[in-house]
């Protein structure tokens, strides 16, 4: 989940406004590796996508989780099959009995349908280690 340029001119005045919330695993390649299920919410207008996330996993064999959040810009957010978003962000990475670390994160996305009411999607980026997500989003346009 990710941002860009146009987040920080804000939306056209035209734009609806969409919520969405996603389910899926994330994957870190980094020096303790990570695998967890994740959640998140996100709020776009426009092509402008601010998300917020968290994964809940293993590292190390001990217990860890992630915190993320992110500011994209969505290619073509009102395309009935597949487009692709990129963005910046910053994450958060814990671990039971360890010291937690905060990152800079890069992210691009394919996302299928996002005009429509679910779909699915996979990012990849850098910030932590090297990861990858997937997952189901489902979306709720507001009226207006």
């Amino acid at each position: 989940m990710a941002w860009g340029v146009s987040f920080a001119l804000g939306p056209p005045a035209s734009a609806q406004r969409v919520d969405e919330g996603d389910l899926g695993v994330t994957v870190v390649a980094a020096r303790q590796s990570f695998l967890g299920a994740a959640g998140g919410v996100a709020w776009r207008s426009g092509q402008a996508r601010v998300a917020v996330s968290a994964a809940l996993g293993s590292e190390a064999g001990a217990a860890a989780f992630r915190l993320s959040g992110t500011a994209a810009f969505v290619l073509s957010p009102a395309a009935r099959d597949r487009t692709p978003y990129a963005g910046l962000g910053l994450s958060f990475a814990g671990v039971r009995r360890g010291a937690g670390a905060g990152y800079l994160v890069a992210v691009l996305g394919l996302e299928a349908a996002p005009a429509e009411r679910r779909g699915w999607y996979v990012e990849a980026g850098l910030g932590g280690g090297v990861w990858a997500a997937a997952g189901i989003r489902w979306r709720y346009v507001l009226p207006g």
